[in-house]
Parts: structure tokens; sequence; C-alpha cells
């Protein structure tokens, strides 16, 4: 409790390492793409809709919209579409989405507090330091197979600490903003099952972002609460204890190891396609294989896909394009590439030509491949109606920190997501901005980048 509240009160005050801060920069740009993009679809359409009937003080915008309101409900909002889609970051050994919820908690928080560029960046990376050990300390996976929702607990964490930092909290107030957030926390697996996106984008962002305002906004109010949430009688791990189902009980030591010197952005992936985690790997793999032998989708008999088990059990043969392995590895095939549209294009789903080589795609759960976890691997077996076989074993997909997307590359994608919906000439000052954002003296300087 103590390193952890100290780290949290000092955060905003304390310069980032350059690469730190560049890092961080790509990760607030590639979230802010996220929920312009996912603003347009159905998930951020309820979210803007929803939240513009809450009425709210003017505190936060609401991006890709014109509506400005209170920062919980902005941080609500904007964290449904930052999850929208499949866009945004991920933190594979936590098993988070850390930026869904962080970066809309701070960007809520940083404008109702009129913070200033660096404050807010500091901010974002402390949310990703906190809420990434968060889980690890509860034994991520493990955790995850015991039926809780990992996307909801770490990132809440992370979300409250970024905004208890603009908030200015001191080293009491941080006490208290963790057992606000405690006892707010949850998140309950089943969102796997969630046909429409709607529930899982609040799952991962909104609730995440807003509760951790929430406690943010309490505290500073003058709410007092338990300040040894994490220790002592009827703790936080204790209640979360599941070695009787784990075998192993939680390392709350997690949270403070290398706390300042190990800055877990620098751990957490991004994506280069607009699809679920598991397809990344099948998708490089394809890409290369294709531009290496011109292969064309009439050339193909048949396509075996190996991912981890979790990963296949996810995506095979779902309804929704962007989280359906054999749709999209299709959709790669017949374009020699994939874009956001060809992502999210639902009608191509019911095309015959798509439907005739989806049916000869195979989607296996590895246990190798399982075992390699965190590291999401994908393993290409590709048969040619010539008689060729083809294989690739995608080891460190593009965008992770084994094989990380320098600027230039996260800015493209993230020009290309928001082009269509701010236009080109506004998404091209955004992007300039976002890069510039340390020497930004207020927050709310952006705002008018953001609205749509």
């Amino acid at each position: 409790m103590r390193g952890v509240a100290t780290y949290i009160s000092q955060a905003a005050r304390k310069p980032l390492p350059k690469p730190v801060l560049e890092k961080t920069k790509h990760h607030v740009l590639d979230t802010i793409a996220a929920m312009i993009s996912g603003s347009r679809l159905l998930p951020g359409e309820k979210a803007i809709s929803y939240v513009k009937t809450l009425g709210g003080k003017a505190e936060a915008c609401v991006i890709g919209s014109r509506c400005v309101t209170s920062a919980e409900n902005a941080a609500l909002a904007n964290g449904m579409l930052g999850h929208a889609d499949e866009t945004d970051d991920s933190h594979a050994k936590s098993l988070t989405h850390p930026g869904c919820a962080v970066v809309p908690a701070a960007l809520a928080m940083a404008e109702r507090e009129n913070a200033g560029g660096m404050r807010f960046l500091r901010a974002v990376a402390l949310g990703y330091d906190i809420g990434s050990r968060l889980t690890m300390a509860l034994g991520d996976y493990d955790f995850r197979d015991a039926g809780h929702s990992t996307h909801s607990f770490g990132p809440m964490f992370g979300a409250a600490a970024a905004a208890g930092a603009l908030a200015g909290l001191n080293y009491d107030q941080a006490r208290h903003l963790l057992s606000y957030t405690a006892q707010q926390c949850s998140g309950v697996s089943c969102w796997m099952r969630d046909a429409d996106h709607i529930e899982k984008a609040f799952d991962f962002g909104g609730m995440p972002a807003r509760n951790g305002v929430a406690a943010a906004a309490m505290v500073a109010h003058g709410f007092t609460a338990v300040d040894d949430v994490f220790s002592g009688e009827r703790n936080f791990f204790v209640a979360y204890d599941e070695t009787s189902r784990i075998g192993r009980p939680p390392e709350p030591a997690v949270l403070t190891r290398e706390l300042g010197k190990t800055f877990e952005i620098m751990n957490t992936n991004i994506k280069r396609w607009s699809v679920g985690s598991p397809i990344q790997a099948p998708l490089d793999g394809l890409l290369e294989l294709i531009r290496a032998h011109n292969i064309k989708a009439g050339d193909v008999e048949k396509l075996v896909v190996r991912v981890a088990k979790q990963g296949a059990n996810t995506t095979d043969n779902r309804d929704m394009p962007d989280i359906c392995m054999q749709h999209m590895c299709a959709v790669m095939l017949e374009d020699g590439i994939v874009t956001f549209e060809s992502a999210h294009d639902e009608k191509r789903m019911k095309n015959k030509p798509t439907l005739a080589l989806r049916s000869r795609i195979e989607l296996y759960g590895d246990e190798a491949l399982t075992r390699a976890l965190p590291s999401r691997q994908g393993i290409l077996e590709l048969t040619l109606k010539d008689g060729r076989q083809l294989h690739k074993h995608v080891i460190a997909v593009r965008g992770t920190t084994q094989n990380p997307m320098p600027r230039a590359e996260v800015d493209e994608k993230a020009y290309h997501l928001m082009a269509p919906i701010l236009g080109k000439a506004r998404a091209r000052r955004l992007c300039d901005a976002v890069w510039g954002l340390e020497r930004m003296s207020n927050m709310r300087k952006l705002r008018p980048l953001l609205r749509a």
C-alpha cells in the first residue's frame, strides 16, 4: 500500500525517460484513433447516444461527437468507443487492454482539471504500470481461467491511478482511491459470448474508465475510505484468492516490483491489424507468404491455421468479421491486405466466393502455442493447387514488443482510421498534435480536433 500510494501521488511530477515518453505517445494516438473509428460502430453509437441522455456538467468531450459532459460520463463513452472494435492495444502478460480504459479516464480528468499535455502523458504511463501489475498480481491467465475478467480488473485500477494523478491526489488520498476502486471492481468473462460487442466494449473500456474517474473524483471531493485495501483483514487479495482452484495465491508484491524502473507501457502491444489479437499472427504470416510467392486466392487448396487454444476458441467461425479467424484469412487471401473497411464488412461474410474460400480454411488450437503464451504465435500450413506446400511460423507479431511498430507505422495506422471520419486535414493535424503533446499547455486545446 505504501509503495503504490506513494508512486501514484508522485507520478504526475516525475519525468519519464525519453523512450517511455515516446512510447506513451504511440499508445495515446493509437487509442484516440480507436475511439474515433469506434464512434461510428454500433457500441460507439450506443455509448454516445446514451451519454447524451445523461446531461452532466460540461467537463470533458465525448470523442467523435459534439457532446461535452461530466468527466465520468465522458470516460464511460470514450472507453466504449476505444473498444468498440478490436483495434486497441493489449498487454499480453496481464491479459488486459490498457489503452481503452486508461487513456479515456486520463483524457476526461485532464480536461476537467485543465491539465497540460506532459502531466497527461505521465498519468497515462502510470495507469499502464498500475493496471498491468494489478492483474499480474492476481495471477493473470490462471485468474482468467477461474472465470474472472482480467480485462475489467487491471484497467480499472489503471484508470483510477491515471485519474487520481491528474486530480492531484496526495499520498493519503491515493490510499483511499485504491479502496474505492476495489469496491467498484468486478468482471465476469462471459463477455466472450457477447454477439454485438456492446457489453464487451463496456466491460473492457467504458466501465473501468468511468469507475476509475469516479473513484478519483470522489476522493478529490473529500471522500475518505479504508486506507489499506490491499492488506489487513478482509482485504482485496483475500477476496480474490483463487488458490483452491488455480493452485497458487495472489502475489501483492508484484504491484511494486520494479515500479519506476520497468514501465509496462514498454511491454504493451499495438495491433497492426484492426482484428482480434489471436488473428494478428496468422494475418502477418499470410501477408508474407502472399508477397513472397505471389499467391492469389484461386491458388489455394487448403489453409490450416494453428494458434493457442484460447485464441482458437475465441475466433472460430464467429459471426463478426473482425473476430472470425477463417473469414479474415479468406479476406487477406482475396485482397492481399486487410483494411479497417474489409475487416468490418459484414455483407462480405455472405459473399459466395469468400465463403467458398473460407470453407477450405481450418483452425486448430495448438498445445505448444498455448504453452508459448503470452507470446501470441501462429502457424500456417498452406497447400496450393499446384501441389506446393508452404509453412510459416510467426513468433513475433508486428506491433509487439519483440517486433514493434515505429512512429511512422503507428501514425499511418491512426491517420487511416481517423481520416474517413474527421477528414484528411483534421486527421493530420490531430496526429501532429499528439506527437507534440508534451508542449500542450492545456489538454482542452485538443478538443476541437476530437469532435465530429
